[in-house]
């Protein structure tokens, strides 16, 4: 799988927007019409086209790739490094340091 696959591209998170505006219009529209349950084929046919689109959206959007995965463990890695420091700082006394207290 390409990586113009494995992530999601403007056009097609434009495409999930319009999808979810058509749907958002049409329950309206039906609704003022007193036809909202009598169209419930037809909406339930539009929410499983957006409800695919929208499982590959959450799925590509959360994807990494090597490279962002890698850039996530470089920062978490001197993240953990800048913690061990805090922890080691002149401000805290050794155990021998506390004993002569």
């Amino acid at each position: 799988m390409s990586e113009s696959e494995q992530t999601y591209d403007e056009g097609r998170a434009r495409n999930l927007e319009a999808l979810l505006r058509a749907l958002a219009t049409r329950i309206l529209e039906l609704d003022r019409e007193g036809r909202l349950l009598d169209q419930a084929g037809e909406l339930m046919k539009l929410t499983g086209d957006i409800r695919s689109e929208l499982f590959h959206y959450e799925v590509r959007i959360t994807y990494d790739t090597p490279e962002v995965a890698e850039n996530r463990r470089i920062v978490s890695e001197a993240e953990n490094q800048k913690d061990s420091k805090w922890e080691k700082s002149e401000w805290t006394a050794d155990e021998d340091e506390e004993k002569e207290w």
